[in-house]
This record gives structure tokens, sequence and C-alpha cells, in this order.
């Protein structure tokens, strides 16, 4: 039996972990500390039990179940929380949850719990491990078929027919990220949204394109539900994804043969579609967060890349949000935080331009001098002493 704990306090994690291995020391026990970690230990091993906390950094534990339990039907769930709200009890039976445990933990509650979990899994695994076995094996050679099939490739002598028959017509469906970074989370989460949708509004299958992109294939139950299902991945991704996504589909296909070609038709309408913005506040707050960085670190290397990572968002993409949401480049932005700050500092006669310079960001006084000079006119020193005359002119007025 393997056991997955997931809790963001490492705390909580050790205590459970110590309990169950004294109660069931030939169990094989896992820890995580986020949703992330969790994924990718379900991924690795074949878990049976997950108690996972609620209340997380990032994912939530009522969203790792939430994305989990398509790819993972056979998982038993248990709740932990220190809150007793019943919402939190009534979502977690929705989706599935076998237990709700509040904090602290009782070692009798805990360990009499996944005796009777383990108990039955036990007699579920003897009934249904070779029918799931022939299943799975069926699925990923469908599914490989099909991936080698939609790029054009030569599938070889592999019989074809009885998917043509299953789909005598289907729409596809691809989701593509821009991510200079692995997205193996993200293509989880899509993976399993996609696959809840088309079991939903009516019979299909998912699969990878490449590592960026999903196609999924769908014959729809009632060809209405297309925009339905549409909109409802669209926000799913929104909520769960931090990287651009795009969702292309066709119109209803009738041949089977001409899916190669469907897919690079998506595939290059990519090239001009807009992506959707991640929505960890949308693409609004991802700009407020990366102004107020900006704000306090204009004196140090402000990179497109460094500032857009901090954000969680590809460097072009990001370029292209900045100016959309304030009306200037990255650059000039920049540019123009460092020499307002210039202007103030230029007040204070005691400081000698080189460490003005050195103060906003600029190692080098001449190249200081020429971008303040492009954007003003005049030069920090000329600047300086036309504000010391005006101030003077002011005194005098006043005096």
């Amino acid at each position: 039996m393997q056991i997955l704990i997931v809790d963001d306090e490492h705390v909580i994690r050790e205590g459970i972990q110590r309990t169950l291995h004294n109660r069931f020391p030939e169990y094989r026990i896992h820890l995580a500390a986020n949703a992330e970690q969790a994924i990718a230990l379900l991924r690795e091993h074949r878990i049976h039990i997950v108690l996972t906390d609620i209340l997380m950094p990032g994912m939530t534990g009522l969203e790792l179940m939430n994305v989990s339990r398509h790819r993972h039907p056979q998982l038993k769930w248990v709740v932990i929380s220190a809150h007793s709200e019943f919402a939190y009890a009534q979502e977690a039976v929705r989706l599935g949850a076998k237990d709700y445990l509040l904090k602290p933990i009782g070692k009798e509650v805990l360990g009499d719990m996944i005796e009777k979990l383990s108990a039955d899994i036990i007699k579920e695994t003897a009934q249904t491990e070779e029918a799931e076995l022939l299943k799975r094996n069926r699925k990923y050679l469908r599914e490989a078929v099909f991936q080698r099939f939609a790029a054009g490739l030569d599938t070889g002598r592999i019989d074809m027919s009885t998917m043509i028959e299953q789909h005598p017509h289907f729409h596809l469906i691809m989701v593509k990220m821009e991510a200079d970074r692995p997205v193996r989370l993200e293509v989880f989460i899509i993976e399993n949204v996609l696959c809840e949708l088309i079991d939903r509004h009516g019979t299909g299958f998912v699969t990878a394109h490449d590592s960026r992109s999903l196609l999924g294939l769908i014959t729809l139950q009632s060809e209405d539900k297309l925009a339905e299902l549409l909109s409802e991945l669209r926000t799913h991704l929104i909520n769960y994804l931090r990287v651009p996504f795009q969702i292309m589909h066709t119109e209803q296909i009738e041949r089977f043969s001409s899916v190669p070609e469907e897919v690079q038709r998506m595939r290059q309408a990519s090239t001009t579609q807009v992506y959707e913005h991640y929505a960890g506040g949308g693409g609004e707050r991802a700009v407020e967060v990366a102004q107020q960085y900006m704000r306090t670190h204009y004196q140090d290397d402000l990179s497109l890349e460094k500032v857009a990572a901090l954000v969680y968002l590809n460097p072009v993409y990001f370029s292209q949000l900045f100016k959309q949401k304030t009306g200037q480049g990255f650059k000039e932005y920049v540019i123009q935080l460092r020499l307002e700050q210039a202007k103030l500092l230029l007040a204070n006669p005691k400081l000698k331009l080189a460490d003005i310079a050195e103060r906003i960001g600029y190692q080098d006084v001449r190249h200081f001098t020429q971008v303040f000079r492009k954007r003003y006119g005049v030069t920090p020193s000329e600047y300086r002493q036309e504000a010391a005359q005006e101030a003077a002119a002011t005194a005098d007025e006043h005096s």
C-alpha cells in the first residue's frame, strides 16, 4: 500500500508519517509540500491513498483533487483541514473524498480510517486490476496511434477502423501553451480538465501533440454544446494555468483522413491568434505586480526576462501585455523610472553625477548623460543648474 501525504506544514507531514509508519510499517509513505510535488509523485508511483491539506499556497487540496480525479480515478482521497466550515467538507465529498479530518488529527482515528480504506482497496484491486490493465493499454495504444496520425506520420499496419467507426463525425480541440520552461504540470492539468469535459459533453480522448500542445477529439452529444465546452475549458484553464495559452478548434469533421490537414491548419492559425493571459489575478494584476517591483528595484538590472519570470509570464507575451496595459514599452518605462528619480537626486548639490548615475542603475556617467539629454533636451548638469536658478528666483520672490 502506498500513501501520499500533501501538506505545506513540515511538522504535520512528518507527524502523520510517523503515526502511519508505527501502525503500518509495511506501507510506503510519500511526502509532498505542495500540489505540484504531489502531481509528480502521482505520476511516478502507484499511490492508493492521498491525505491532502485543503489550504496550501498555490493550488489548494480541493483543486488538486479536481484536476487529478480523471487521470487517477482509483485514488482514495482524505481531506485534512484546520477549518470546520461545512462548505469545505461539502465540496470535498462532492469531489469524491472518503473522509474529512480536522487538525489536530487523533492517531487512533487516522489509523482506523487507513485500515478501513486499505481493506476496501485490496477488495477492489482484486476485482478490477486485470480489467484496468487491458483498458489502460488500449487507451495508450489508441492515443499513441492517433498522435502519429494527426502529425502526418506513418502508423504502420495498425488498424484504425474501430476508432473511425466510433467517431463518424467529431471536432478537434487544440490547447497550445507559450512558455520558456518545462510545462509538465500544465500538461497534466490540461489533459485532466479536457478529458473531463469531453466525457461530460460526449465521447472522445486527449493526446499530446508536442511538448507544449495537446489535442482533443470529441464526438458531441449535441452539436450546440461545443461553445459551452470551449467556454468551460477556457474558464478552468484561466483558473489553473500560470502560462499563456491558446484554444483552437475545428468545425465538425466527417472524414477521418482530413485530421492531419486540420491539425496543421490550427497550428498555422496559432501564429496569429492572441494568447490568453494566466489568471493569478489576470494580466492586469501581473502588470501591477511587475510595476510595483520595478518602482522599488529601478537601480538593479531590470531585464525584461527577469521581470517576466517574476510574474510567471513568457518574456515576449509579457512585453506585449505590458505595453497594452501601460501604453509604454518595458524599456521606456524603466528609463522613465530612473530619470524621474535622477531629477530628484540632482536637487542635492552634494551628490556627484557619478553617484547619481550609480544610484539609478547606470554604471557609466556618459551613458546616463546621453539618456538624460535625449529625454529632456539638456544634460544632467544643465538641468541641475537650471533647477538651482529657478529655486533661487523663487526664493527671491518670497523674500
